[in-house]
């Protein structure tokens, strides 16, 4: 086989084990055995660049920086759907189709309602062409490098296709990503993102096509328009588009009649909350294409199709005032304070106004009358104005921080604004230490969050290193303190020099450097001299650490007073290196192989088996996926993960039986 045929082979082995695993759930290989193939592919079409091809699935890991995103014009424009917000509106668009169609009997295609990021994407001979934004309809953006990064839509399509035709969909953010990507931003001191959906959108404008590869994208698709397409029916056209290898959900409906119409809304009205997705509706098209041709369009609207809402709860109340929270690294977060209502079973009395748009944009004003809903259901969020209050001015934003009043800044491409003095703002340093002791990093019994604060406010600390310089008779005067628990708190933060340098690292708070960050650094640069002298490019060299959180490393060792902190910590015998343990034990039995952790054990520890696993060369996730390979399943499994495990045909094997596999040569 010559060296252009291996190019397509492998290309096309690893696109079938793509469509595999994000549209069909089912790995046929391990996550090892993938990557393999493809650093196989990444070599081979580096020593032969002459065989070039964009849709390459090496091409999926981004790369690409767009600095003006090009605009282009749609060949098929993209229209807005009229809204219904109760099946009377629906019944009064069923009577308007019919005075056009005549009583002919009608069929629907349900389909839910996604909330995302509209997309329209080319396809020529069967290869992704061009991605387009909706923008105004006629016109969007050309993000075709960073649509390739998202691996649910297919680079080379299966089957009998039209040589050219457009598909739309949403780009949206799974609820579980999007919570993820929120815990890693408050790991490390920042702003958690608002919603999915506006996350969803702004990823799609991002510069670097790399850190969108990073995020945990998808895509959703429901419509084909172009000349000469191979069905008549919407419905038919769905089933096309996945057998063409496109994620389309498969909750969508054939109805007969507005009654089953009305049967899947009821039904996803309540089961939309078991989607691993945010869906806020249904949307209701007329199936046939020869009906919507003769339907037609209104100046915004197809006639033939309509969206119907589900109704979110939602309460009026007042807004009493706006308060300024200032975070561990200086970000400003305002905060409206409401008059208490109840919302969804709970009381609301605050909700995050996240930055000074998000004011601007609602046009909010202490004293207004304001809509609160509860964004994804659990957050609560001010939608707008019910009634203007007595405030004439627009709320003006702060200029200074409300606790040590140095004036704000606000970098170019940030959404929020900070309060720069780093080391003389007390909830800064206060939220520092905070980080510091918290169980993720140093762990220290005996000392919470409020004890910081009296701390700091009693001039006993004013940084972290300042703890191992306090004793039992410097704390007993704080208030609430007892012997016995001031003997527990220095107690914990002796015992803390023996917390490892991942930990350690981790609890330093470098900006963008959360836990996982922490352990890829600790384990290449082995102790903290070394990576305090890494430079911008041998930062970057490592294993997931993007220029970002380089940057933000050398800015941190740059800085004296972290300096002098560090050199005390390690005078006071803080872990700075990494400890190598002998193993005779270790395998590489397990490489490639993800386990998944569940319930109680007799034979190991939770964490003795975590770590028998790693030891073996396996991995350890946190959540069942189609990328797990065995569920280790202890006493009590928990009943979500074992359901979900079956679904997925994962193997569930007990404690013995992980012994014996490691036991085995």
């Amino acid at each position: 086989m010559d060296i252009q045929q291996t190019l397509a082979s492998l290309r096309d082995e690893l696109n079938l084990h793509n469509h595999n695993y994000y549209l069909l759930d089912n790995a046929t290989i391990s996550d090892f055995e993938f990557d393999q193939k493809l650093k196989q592919l990444q070599d081979l079409e580096a020593k032969h660049p002459e065989y070039f091809d964009e849709n390459s699935p090496t091409q999926r890991v981004g790369g690409t920086i767009t600095k003006n995103f090009q605009t282009i014009v749609h060949e098929n424009r993209m229209y807005s759907l009229d809204n219904s917000y109760s099946k009377e509106d629906l019944q009064d668009w069923e009577t308007k189709i019919q005075k056009v169609l005549g009583n002919v009997p009608l069929q629907y295609t349900c389909e839910l309602k996604y909330d995302g990021a509209s997309i329209s994407i080319t396809y020529e001979n069967g290869k992704l062409a061009k991605a387009v934004t909706r923008g105004d309809g006629f016109q969007g953006d050309d993000v075709t490098n960073n649509i390739k990064t998202i691996r649910s839509i297919p680079l080379q399509l299966k089957g009998n296709y039209p040589p050219k035709f457009d598909i739309r969909g949403e780009i949206i953010l799974p609820l579980e990503g999007f919570e993820k990507m929120n815990q890693d931003l408050i790991e490390i001191g920042e702003t958690p993102y608002s919603n999915p959906r506006n996350t969803a959108s702004g990823s799609l404008k991002l510069q670097d096509s790399s850190e969108v590869a990073k995020r945990p994208l998808d895509c959703l698709l429901y419509f084909i328009t172009g000349n000469k397409l191979p069905f008549n029916s919407q419905f038919e056209g769905l089933e096309t588009a996945r057998n063409w290898g496109f994620k389309v959900p498969n909750q969508s409906k054939l109805a007969n009649n507005l009654d089953e119409v009305f049967e899947f809304i009821n039904y996803w009205d309540t089961h939309r909350h078991d989607l691993p997705y945010e869906t806020d509706g249904v949307v209701i098209k007329v199936n046939d294409f020869n009906h919507q041709n003769e339907l037609g369009y209104t100046a915004k609207s197809p006639r033939w199709a309509i969206a119907y809402k589900f109704k979110s709860e939602q309460v009026t109340t007042i807004l009493n005032s706006i308060s300024y929270q200032v975070g561990r690294t200086g970000a400003i977060t305002p905060v409206a304070n409401l008059e208490p209502v109840q919302l969804a079973g709970t009381i609301v009395k605050r909700a995050s106004l996240h930055n000074a748009d998000q004011i601007e944009k609602l046009d909010i004003r202490v004293g207004d009358s304001v809509f609160v809903e509860k964004g994804g259901e659990i957050i609560p969020k001010i939608i707008g104005v019910a009634q203007r209050g007595t405030q004439i001015e627009p709320t003006k934003y702060i200029t200074n921080c409300p606790e040590c009043q140095s004036e704000l800044v606000r970098k170019e491409g940030e959404a929020n604004h900070f309060c720069p003095n780093f080391y003389g703002c007390p909830p800064q340093i206060i939220g520092r230490i905070q980080h510091y002791i918290s169980r993720k990093a140093m762990d220290i019994e005996g000392l919470g969050g409020e004890t910081v604060a009296l701390l700091f406010n009693n001039g006993l600390v004013k940084d972290y290193s300042d703890l191992y310089e306090l004793t039992v008779e410097k704390v007993i005067p704080l208030e609430r303190m007892a012997q016995k628990s001031a003997e527990n708190m220095i107690n914990g933060i002796q015992k803390s020099k023996d917390i490892p340098f991942e930990n350690v690292l981790f609890a330093l708070g470098i900006r963008y450097v959360g836990e996982t960050v922490a352990k890829k650094l600790a384990k290449h640069y082995k102790n903290i001299d070394s990576l305090a002298k890494a430079s911008l490019m041998d930062l970057v060299l490592v294993d997931e650490i993007g220029e970002r959180i380089a940057k933000s490393v050398i800015e941190f060792f740059d800085n004296q007073e972290n300096r002098i902190i560090v050199e005390r910590l390690k005078n006071f015998g803080v872990q700075f290196e990494i400890v190598e343990k002998y193993n005779p034990n270790a395998t590489n039995k397990l490489d490639g192989k993800i386990f998944v952790v569940s319930g109680v054990f007799e034979i190991f520890s939770r964490d003795d088996l975590k770590k028998t696993i790693e030891d073996n060369g396996g991995k350890v996730g946190s959540s069942i996926s189609a990328k797990t390979d065995y569920v280790v399943a202890g006493e009590n499994m928990g009943p979500a993960k074992l359901e979900k495990a079956n679904q997925l045909g994962i193997a569930i094997i007990s404690e013995s039986e992980f012994k014996q596999m490691i036991n085995e040569s």
